[in-house]
C-alpha cells in the first residue's frame, strides 16, 4: 500500500470536538477502503496568511496514512464537498517520519524556553548609535 502525509485546515467557528469529529469520519473513509491511519496530529488554531473564504485562521491537522490510492481520493472528494474544510493536501511519501512532526517540535521547543519567538535577540537594546543630534529649527521658521 502507498504512504501518505495529509493535512487539513477546517474552518476557525468549529469546535475542537468537531474538528476530531472530522478526523473520525475520515478515518473510516480510509479504513472502509482497506487502509489504515497512523499518527494524528492537532497543530491547532494558527492564523492563516492570507484570506480563505472569509476565514483568518483555521485548524489545522495531520493524517499518516497508508491506504490504496482510491481511499485517499474517495477522502479527498468528501473534503471537497465539506464546508467545513478550507484546504487539504495530500503528499505521497517513501516512509511515515518518527515521532512528533516539525510542527509540533518547533512548538515544544517554544514553550520550554519560555519565550514568545524572540529567540537569543536581546530586547529592548539596539546597540550603540552614538550621540543625537540636535534638530534645526530654521528650516521650520523661513
Amino acid at each position: 500500500m502507498t504512504l501518505y502525509e495529509h493535512v487539513f485546515l477546517a474552518r476557525q467557528d468549529l469546535s475542537q470536538q468537531q474538528v476530531d469529529a472530522l478526523v473520525e469520519s475520515y478515518k473510516e473513509i480510509i479504513t472502509a477502503a482497506g487502509g489504515s491511519v497512523g499518527r494524528v496530529e492537532n497543530w491547532g488554531l494558527k492564523s492563516l496568511t492570507y484570506r480563505v473564504k472569509k476565514n483568518r485562521k483555521a485548524y489545522y491537522t495531520l493524517m499518516d496514512i497508508t491506504a490504496p490510492p482510491a481511499a485517499v481520493k474517495e477522502m479527498e472528494r468528501q473534503q471537497s464537498l465539506s464546508e467545513d474544510i478550507l484546504r487539504s493536501l495530500t503528499i505521497r511519501v517513501e516512509k511515515h517520519e518518527d515521532g512528533p512532526s516539525a510542527m509540533l517540535q518547533k512548538r515544544e521547543e517554544r514553550s520550554e524556553r519560555g519565550d514568545r519567538g524572540f529567540g537569543d535577540r536581546p530586547r529592548g537594546n539596539f546597540g550603540d548609535r552614538g550621540p543625537r543630534r540636535e534638530r534645526s529649527d530654521a528650516g521650520a521658521n523661513a
